[in-house]
């Protein structure tokens, strides 16, 4: 049996990588916030729930303590440039030291496809510069890191394909930005499977994998297959870059998060694709995963 922290465990891959780990019988400890926001995952009998605050180092510490591997899944998609540095650089490189301190070799980190310090997003920036700091710290210090880049992950309670569903439920047309944006989406299922498969078998550790599915797909793609799953296929209307831009200004200035922001359109200057340059789903046994119709089975006419 493996003792493995998991942080960020109970967002929306952590539960599959948590459910993943505790299937195969290891003992997995889940640290969050508060304690309601973990409780899908509290009714496996090997999981332990830890109320904590990851960014207090001696608490970090203590959740690091006496596991023989962690995986940081904490990230955001919005924020400012503050945000993104806390959670996407600062923290990991805490999340590190904490392991050289406690004596843990093995980490997992999930980064991004398209994770890039010259990136044209903040987000990208900040994935691309977090896998820096990642990678000086093991470079000076007896750990394995690994990092896992995954493209847009879906799954059937994502807020991806669901959130155009509902708008095209809600909408006569689909006014997008971005549209012609290339994506190759990986399920979460997968996602999770392969970074149970790098935590539990210390050959693949160490290793920079890209994860992404069988088909590339634009967002244009991407929308009318959500459309065509939930039985309300609308228009899609593109929409030039300056128009998006605006869109995307007051999406943001609306409550809550945005459903597009400008770091988002940002982003979509690179397509996110897999370059080819690492190894994948393939390398981890997984095949090449499955496709958006293996879970949102487009409606017939």
């Amino acid at each position: 049996m493996k003792r493995v922290l998991l942080l960020g465990g109970s967002g929306f891959v952590g539960r599959r990588v948590c459910a993943a780990l505790a299937q195969a019988g290891h003992a997995v400890t889940v640290a969050t916030r508060r304690y309601r926001h973990a409780q899908t995952v509290q009714t496996w009998p090997t999981v332990t729930v830890l109320e904590a605050d990851v960014f207090h180092d001696a608490q970090l510490d203590a959740l690091v303590r006496g596991h023989d591997a962690v995986v940081n899944l904490i990230a955001v998609l919005h924020g400012n440039e503050a945000r993104f540095q806390t959670l996407h650089v600062d923290l990991p490189g805490r999340v590190a030291q904490a392991c050289v301190r406690q004596g843990v070799h093995e980490l997992v980190h999930i980064s991004a496809l398209g994770a890039d310090p010259q990136g044209p997003s903040m987000y990208q920036r900040s994935k691309g510069r977090g896998e820096q700091v990642l990678q000086n710290i093991a470079a000076l210090a007896d750990l394995k890191l690994t990092l896992v880049r995954p493209s847009v992950i879906f799954g059937a309670d994502d807020r991806f394909i669901n959130v155009f569903a509902k708008l095209q439920k809600l909408a006569p047309i689909m006014p997008l930005a971005g549209a012609s944006a290339r994506f190759q989406p990986v399920r979460v299922q997968d996602v999770a499977q392969a970074v149970a498969r790098i935590v539990l078998d210390v050959r693949l550790q160490g290793r920079t994998y890209e994860l992404g599915g069988p088909n590339v797909l634009t967002l244009a793609d991407l929308v009318r297959h959500a459309g065509r799953w939930a039985g309300c296929e609308r228009p899609v209307l593109p929409m030039p870059h300056v128009v998006g831009w605006l869109q995307a200004t007051l999406m943001e200035l609306a409550p809550g998060e945005p459903l597009m922001s400008r770091d988002n359109l940002a982003s979509m200057q690179v397509d996110n694709v897999l370059t080819g340059q690492c190894p994948g789903l393939d390398a981890l046994g997984l095949g090449q995963g499955m496709g958006l119709d293996g879970v949102f089975p487009a409606r017939l006419p």
